[in-house]
């Protein structure tokens, strides 16, 4: 049921409930990249990826294990990752969420989930590794970036945005 703002003399009914509580559903966002070329593809990793709607807020949450088929795209460093989102944003927001990536043998790095469009979102590497290893790939997240992703990887996190009216 799409959102409908509370007016005086409105009757509180199932729908009008139903249209602010929110209902997680299964959500497969498509992986691309900037360019749209060196596509990359989920192959047979896992994904775990949800969202809900309460009246105009977005709530999403993502969890990637990659597999041993997953096709990282290519590019290095200059081809960053995309991923859509699941409903319409009301704007580019700077902060959509936090993110954990992750390598199979414990290194993690804090990403921020950025809209880089009404339609995607860009992960971007916020932080040092929590190992204290140097970073040397930073900026939006790639093939390369911030580290050679391999099967076991994971991006993991959480966010919510401004749907479109």
């Amino acid at each position: 049921m799409t959102y409908e703002p509370w007016l005086a003399g409105m009757w509180i009914t199932g729908g009008r409930l139903r249209s602010i509580s929110p209902t997680w559903t299964a959500w497969t966002p498509t992986w691309s990249t900037s360019t749209g070329s060196n596509t990359p593809s989920y192959g047979n990793a896992t994904l775990n990826c949800a969202y809900a709607v309460s009246a105009t807020t977005v709530f999403w949450r993502m969890d990637i294990i990659f597999g041993s088929t997953t096709n990282f795209g290519g590019g290095a460093g200059s081809d960053n990752w995309q991923f859509s989102l699941p409903v319409t944003a009301a704007s580019t927001f700077a902060s959509i969420g936090h993110l954990e990536l992750t390598l199979s043998g414990g290194g993690r790095i804090y990403a921020r989930g950025r809209a880089l469009s009404t339609s995607q979102m860009g992960l971007e590497i916020a932080t040092g590794r929590v190992d204290a290893t140097a970073v040397t790939s930073n900026g939006l997240v790639d093939a390369v970036s911030p580290w050679t992703w391999a099967s076991g990887h994971t991006i993991r996190g959480t966010g919510q945005y401004e749907a479109a009216a």
